[in-house]
């Protein structure tokens, strides 16, 4: 399995799919204040943030920050769900997201995806593209339950990985009126066809293989195997430019939080499996008539993601190249993401 494992770290490198060991409760109650304790950026004195949960179609429990802009009264205000990077939790980029879209008017959401960070599912450490498409819509269910949201006025902002959950769910759920991405990851195509779809197809069927024998050792074992740690403790000097990028944000001061798998843990091996065969941008052209924006650096690795799937969606569709910019320049470089541009293309679009 020692193969497998290397190759499936090369591509959670490629991919950025990185967040840390759950050591607390798997789900959390309703909390009425503000949390105290670790996030990566400070909290606007014109935003507050109360922790909340809800569930989603298939029963887990997530975790989630409700933004809301201060003394908001009885205005119904356009609601965003923001989640994202792949592997990283609500308390890094999704967070700042969120704060910086309240600051400007609107009621946001925040969460950890299933099976990590203090959302519920068991497993720890498990990713779907079913299940986290489905995280992205019991959000919306949630925000369309609070007193102070137009149900008519919904939109989702997905972050690295999530950016192509973010696409599967809108063309899923026709709630959603507006989608937005960042550093967009297709993470089906990119487990399945490695970076720039390198993968041979004899490649590919090892890969089948050596899962498949990891299947029957877990099932001997009676639990999963975690696979490679998706970032090491120190960097060599040796690595490629993308992997020394994603360890100045998750390995240092600036992005570090205990319970990202990017900061901080690893995958369970045979987390691949469901990746495999799913495809999740087959019916992006059904977003449309609903506008989607896409985000992207101009020196980003992953720069070819967005700009493929601009070609395939159907009209309204935006493109928008930050001149300069890498991969993790758009988790949380306020200076260089273009929030205002994202202020004016919510506001336009969710009337």
């Amino acid at each position: 399995m020692k193969k497998v494992a290397l190759i499936m770290a090369v591509i959670t490198l490629s991919a950025g799919q990185l967040s840390a060991q759950n050591k607390k409760s798997n789900s959390k109650k309703m909390e009425t204040t503000e949390q105290k304790e670790h996030y990566t950026f400070k909290l606007n004195d014109k935003v507050t943030r109360t922790a909340v949960t809800f569930k989603n179609r298939y029963g887990i429990t997530l975790s989630g920050d409700l933004y809301l802009p201060k003394n908001v009264g009885n205005e119904k205000l356009s609601v965003l769900a923001i989640s994202g990077p792949f592997g990283a939790v609500k308390e890094q980029s999704s967070g700042l997201y969120a704060d910086q879209m309240a600051q400007r008017g609107f009621a946001v959401i925040a969460f950890d995806p299933s099976y990590t960070g203090e959302s519920g599912g068991e497993p720890r450490n498990l990713a779907s593209p079913e299940i986290n498409t489905e995280d992205f819509s019991a959000a919306i269910d949630f925000l369309g339950l609070q007193k102070n949201v137009d149900r008519n006025k919904i939109g989702i902002i997905g972050i690295c990985g999530f950016g192509g959950f973010a696409l599967n769910a809108a063309a899923i759920d026709k709630r959603i009126k507006a989608v937005a991405t960042t550093s967009l990851y297709d993470m089906t195509r990119v487990i399945s066809k490695g970076y720039n779809d390198s993968v041979t197809p004899e490649q590919r069927t090892k890969t089948l293989e050596d899962l498949g024998q990891q299947r029957w050792k877990d099932a001997e074992a009676g639990e999963p195997t975690k696979g490679p740690r998706n970032l090491p403790e120190k960097l060599t000097g040796n690595e490629p430019q993308f992997v020394k990028e994603y360890f100045d944000y998750y390995r240092t001061p600036r992005g570090f939080h205990e319970r990202s798998l990017n900061s901080n843990g690893a995958w369970l091996a045979t987390n691949p499996v469901s990746f495999m065969n799913m495809p999740i941008l087959t019916y992006v052209k059904e977003i449309s008539p609903r506008p989607m924006l896409m985000i992207a650096g101009e020196n980003a690795h992953s720069r070819y993601f967005s700009e493929d799937i601009y070609k395939s969606a159907s009209e309204p569709k935006e493109l928008m190249i930050i001149p300069n910019a890498v991969h993790v320049d758009l988790y949380d470089k306020v200076d260089v993401i273009p929030f205002e541009k994202l202020d004016n293309y919510f506001k336009s679009n969710l009337k």
